[in-house]
């Protein structure tokens, strides 16, 4: 019970940094786009590293588990398509197609989560 309590939180998080990640990356075109403002702190490449890291780390584990628990690899599929476009959302540099790849691979995250919660009950 335990664990099922811990895997479940651990896609509520998931969920909840991809929304993060969308929000910052919505907020970082704007504020800097239009406005001017904040390029040194929203456009750091440590800040895109380190939320990708995180992504990786809750997306492995709980999508992981969720392939033991209810033997459906479909959310692990989508949630690795989604991780690799945040990965090459990296590797293309700042600008419409980082944000375009970012946006697309944070809703896939969210939606292997989502599916994958579901799958378990």
């Amino acid at each position: 019970m335990a664990i099922t309590a811990i895997r479940n939180r651990l896609d509520r998080a998931g969920i909840v940094l991809s929304g993060l990640c969308a929000l910052h990356c919505v907020l970082g075109v704007f504020f800097v786009g239009f406005l001017g403002l904040g390029g040194e702190v929203l456009l750091a490449p440590d800040v895109h590293r380190v939320g990708l890291v995180l992504a990786l780390v809750v997306g492995v584990i709980s999508l992981g588990f969720g392939v033991v628990r209810h033997g459906r690899i479909a959310p692990l599929v989508i949630g690795a398509v989604g991780l690799a476009l945040m990965a090459g959302a990296i590797a293309v540099g700042h600008g419409l197609a980082e944000s375009v790849l970012t946006i697309i691979g944070v809703a896939l995250v969210a939606l292997a989560h989502i599916r994958n919660l579901h799958r378990a009950h």
